[in-house]
């Protein structure tokens, strides 16, 4: 049984090289006008997910103004919400967002999500996701926006 186990990994990691060698000469076959041309597709259909998921978490919670971004700091959207908080006399303003935006294509060739939350004041999370732009799997950065999001929904609504 050892045997077989062992021999039925093997063939595993020599179909894996096969997809992978495919994968890569496939890569390299792109040209650069090609790569740009994915991007643009991939960046409009996630910064409407994105921009539909923060209009979504902003109506949720009243206060937080709904703000579409664009340019060359990335295309998403954000939402954010000032709050005074008076204790003992003393005022502070807490600051509340999230912006979640996907960069510019750049040489680099790769399709970059980027998220950033903070809550009254602190931030809760950076981050960024990417992937080489002839890898994208648009399913998986979807569901990484939908996760941030709602990340963001409970964390806020903990506080």
């Amino acid at each position: 049984m050892e045997f077989e186990h062992r021999l039925q990994k093997a063939i595993e990691r020599g179909h894996k090289r096969k997809q992978n060698e495919q994968h890569e000469a496939r890569r390299r076959e792109m040209t650069e006008q090609e790569v740009k041309s994915l991007h643009t597709q991939y960046r409009l259909l996630l910064s409407e997910h994105i921009e539909s998921h923060i209009k979504k978490l902003a109506n949720h919670f009243p206060g937080f103004q709904y703000e579409t971004l664009y340019g060359d700091r990335g295309w998403g959207a954000a939402c954010n919400r000032d709050n005074l908080e008076v204790s003992s006399g003393k005022r502070t303003n807490l600051f509340s967002r999230l912006e979640v935006t996907i960069r510019p294509h750049s040489s680099a060739g790769v399709l970059e999500l980027t998220a950033k939350g903070t809550i009254r004041n602190k931030e809760i999370f950076n981050r960024v996701h990417y992937e080489p732009i002839p890898d994208v799997d648009p399913q998986d950065f979807i569901e990484l926006i939908d996760l941030w999001v709602l990340e963001y929904a409970e964390l806020y609504a903990a506080k």
